[in-house]
C-alpha cells in the first residue's frame, strides 16, 4: 500500500496518525532509492510525501495564524490539535506505543516545514520530542505505554525540565532536589523557561538524588504528572520572539512521585538528558533551517519586487550577494542536519554532527533574518513586515537546548581523538 493510501485509510478510522510503511527507524537508508554505499540527496518516496504533507499542513494551518499568535501570545491549541490529527506531533514515539516511529530524517523534513510557517507554533510542538525523548532513551516498556502512549492518544503537551534560574548550560549546578521517602521520591526545586510549561499533562524533571557524588552521577531522570500536588506553574514569560510558545517557572513542592516513574536508575539523569540531546538537537537545528528559508523566500521575493535606480534591487551586486550568503547559509545547515538525522538513524552516536548542525544551523537562522531585515530596509525594522517576526524568533535558536558556545566545546573536544599523527 502507499503512503498516501495509508494516511487516507488512517484517516477514515479515526486513527489520527501516520504510519510508515517502510523498515525500522534504525534500519532505513539516508536515500532509499540509492544502492547502500552511495551517496544520494534524492528523499524518499515516503519522505517526500511527508515533506508534502507538513508543507500544505504549514500554508494552510500556520502562516494564516502566526502573526495573530505572535500579537497575542495566544497558546497555538487550534494548530497543535490539527497537526496532532494529521500525526505530525510525537512523530518519533515507537509504533508498539502508537506513534508512527519515523526515523529522524523523516522528522527533520516535518519540522523544518513547520519552522518556515512559524517557529513560535513549531517549538510548541516540537517540546513534546524532547520530552519524550529521555523515554525513549531509557523508558521502560510500562513508562513509555503509560506516558507516550496517552500523546498519540489525544493532543496532549509535555515538558522537559532540566533548566534552572541558576543552571543553563551548567547541568551539574542543578539545585532541584530529589530524596527517597519510603517507595516514593520527593521533589523540591525550580525549573526555569519551560517550554510548555503552563500545559504540560506531564513533565522529565532532573534532579540531584544524591550531592556526594560527582556531578554527572548526581543527577536522576524522574516522570512527574502534571497534576501532582506541589506542582506549581509560574506566569507565562513574555519574551522577544517566539511569543505564542509557553515558557514559565516550574516549582516543585514536597511534589511525591512514585518509585516507578524513576528513568533508569539513580545517578542515570544525566546520560538520559545527553542522549536526548542526540536526538532533539538535529530537530531544533531543522527548525533553524525552516527560519532560515523563510528569510531568504521573503527577502528574495522583495528584491525582486522592490526597484531602485530604475531595477529591482535583487539586480544589484550588494543585494544579490547577500542573497547569495543567504542561500549558501540555509544549504550547509540543511545538509548538516540531514546528515546528524542519517547518522542516529543507521545507529551511530551522532553527538558530533548533532553539535554541528545546531551550531550552524542556528547561525543560519539569526544571520538570515538579519540580512532579510536589511535588504527590506525601513520596512524591515516595521511590525507589518514579513520578516520582522523572524528578526525576533531567531535568536532563541542560538541558546535554547546548549548553547552556541556548548556545541563549540562538544566539538572541540572529540577533535583530538579525530586528528592524529
Amino acid at each position: 500500500m502507499s503512503f498516501l493510501a495509508h494516511r487516507t485509510l488512517a484517516a477514515s478510522k479515526g486513527l489520527g496518525r501516520i504510519a510508515a510503511k517502510s523498515a525500522p527507524a534504525a534500519n532505513r537508508l539516508f536515500s532509499q532509492s540509492a544502492p547502500a554505499k552511495s551517496i544520494s540527496f534524492e528523499l524518499s518516496e515516503d519522505q517526500q510525501a511527508y515533506q508534502e504533507l507538513s508543507r500544505k499542513f504549514t500554508r494552510e494551518h500556520i502562516i494564516p495564524v502566526a502573526k495573530h499568535h505572535d500579537e497575542t501570545m495566544e497558546y497555538p491549541w487550534e494548530v497543535i490539535k490539527k497537526a496532532h490529527e494529521l500525526g505530525l506531533v510525537n512523530t518519533h514515539i515507537p509504533e508498539k506505543y502508537g506513534g508512527p516511529g519515523l526515523g529522524l530524517m523523516e522528522c527533520s523534513l516535518i519540522t523544518e516545514e513547520l519552522a518556515f510557517g512559524c517557529t513560535g507554533i513549531q517549538t510548541a510542538i516540537e517540546a513534546n520530542g524532547l520530552a519524550e525523548a529521555p523515554l525513549i532513551v531509557a523508558g521502560n516498556d510500562q513508562q513509555m505505554a503509560k506516558y507516550l502512549g496517552r500523546m498519540t492518544e489525544e493532543p496532549l503537551v509535555a515538558s522537559y525540565g532540566v533548566t534552572e534560574p541558576g543552571a543553563g548550560s551548567d547541568v551539574a549546578n542543578i539545585s532541584t532536589r530529589a530524596e527517597k521517602r519510603g517507595d516514593k521520591w520527593v521533589i523540591n526545586g525550580t525549573k526555569m523557561w519551560i517550554t510548555n510549561g503552563g500545559h504540560a499533562n506531564w513533565y522529565f524533571v532532573l534532579a540531584k538524588t544524591n550531592p556526594n557524588e560527582r556531578p554527572h552521577k548526581a543527577l536522576s531522570g524522574f516522570i512527574v504528572d502534571g497534576d501532582a500536588p506541589g506542582v506549581i506553574r509560574g506566569k507565562k514569560e513574555i519574551n522577544m520572539g517566539q511569543r505564542c510558545s509557553d515558557t514559565r517557572m516550574i516549582t516543585f513542592e514536597e511534589v511525591e512521585v512514585p518509585e516507578e516513574n524513576l528513568l533508569g536508575k539513580p545517578g542515570d539523569g544525566f546520560k538520559i538528558a545527553m542522549g536526548a540531546f542526540d536526538i532533539t538537537r538535529p530537530l531544533v537545528a531543522s527548525g533553524a533551517v525552516g527560519l532560515a528559508q523563510r528569510a531568504l523566500h521573503e527577502a528574495a521575493i522583495y528584491a525582486k519586487e522592490r526597484k531602485t535606480m530604475g531595477t529591482p534591487i535583487i539586480n544589484h551586486q550588494a543585494v544579490a550577494f547577500m542573497l547569495a550568503d543567504m542561500q549558501m547559509a540555509v544549504e550547509a545547515s540543511r545538509n548538516l542536519v540531514w546528515k546528524a538525522c542519517w547518522a542516529k538513524d543507521q545507529g551511530m552516536r551522532n553527538s558530533f554532527y548533532a553539535s554541528m548542525a545546531k551550531c550552524t544551523a542556528s547561525r543560519a537562522a539569526v544571520s538570515n533574518a538579519d540580512q532579510a531585515v536589511q535588504i527590506y530596509g525601513g520596512l524591515g525594522f516595521n511590525s507589518e513586515s514579513a520578516v520582522e517576526k523572524l528578526y525576533r524568533d531567531a535568536k532563541i535558536f542560538e541558546l535554547y537546548e546548549g548553547t552556541s558556545q556548548i556545541q563549540r566545546l562538544i566539538i572541540s573536544r572529540m577533535l583530538a581523538d579525530l586528528y592524529n599523527a
